[in-house]
């Protein structure tokens, strides 16, 4: 036989790689593909980025993903108003001894905390425990500080010698017929109703403890024709 033919043959007779023709194209198919990554590596990746800082302002990405911001605004916002639930209040006015500058259904925020750290002053209105039963508020303005000589005759109101000045008394509630001088004891304060005919206050029941004292009316926001701060 002819070299050449002998050569032919050996190289036909051969057994085919094992899988035949379909394990053939999927090793041409794996061969591709690997050759495609390596020529483009962490293509995905980059694209993928890309479209994260796009959609984001100034393409920057959150340092937090956004569930975590979500939780702690919910979190801060309990914590708010819990903290305005203990420093604040909300309180519905009984009763016309404070007019004219607060009436009968007015509704007013009252602060809890600032007379405890600051203490209070003359002509604060203040929300207090009634002396003779503790389980009533009552809202008055508060007029004497211990150790202050508060003197009343005439209608007029006198601390310290000096005739107060009292731009929210109408001169219609003006009581003319009360006559009264005290000092103020430590640890309490003398209140007066600014609506002075029909008011229950220090000239009734005493000077007020100031433990007593519950907070200050600070803002009223019922009725909206009214709303503003009250002083």
């Amino acid at each position: 036989m002819d070299p050449v033919q002998r050569e032919s043959l050996h190289a036909s007779s051969q057994p085919p790689p094992q899988g035949g023709i379909e394990e053939r194209e999927r090793l041409e198919l794996t061969g591709v593909l690997g050759s495609t990554a390596e020529l483009r590596p962490d293509r995905a990746d980059v694209q993928l980025a890309g479209v994260l800082q796009e959609s984001t302002p100034s393409g920057r990405v959150w340092p937090w993903p956004a569930r975590r911001l979500r939780v702690w605004g919910m979190r801060l916002a309990l914590a708010f108003f819990f903290l305005w639930g203990l420093a604040f209040n909300v309180s519905e006015v009984r009763g016309g001894s404070m007019k004219p500058g607060i009436h009968d259904h007015d509704r007013i925020f009252v602060d809890h905390v600032s007379h405890r750290v600051l203490g209070v002053d003359r002509g604060d209105i203040v929300i207090l425990q009634y002396p003779l039963d503790p389980s009533l508020d009552y809202i008055k303005r508060v007029i004497g500080l211990p150790g202050d000589e508060v003197q009343i005759m005439r209608g007029s109101v006198f601390v310290n010698g000096e005739e107060l000045d009292e731009p929210y008394v109408e001169l219609d509630s003006v009581e003319p017929w009360t006559h009264l001088r005290t000092v103020v004891l430590a640890g309490h304060c003398f209140v007066l109703g600014d609506y002075r005919r029909r008011s229950s206050d220090s000239r009734e029941f005493g000077q007020v403890p100031l433990k007593n004292l519950r907070g200050k009316a600070v803002f009223r926001f019922w009725p909206l024709d009214r709303i503003g701060i009250v002083n």
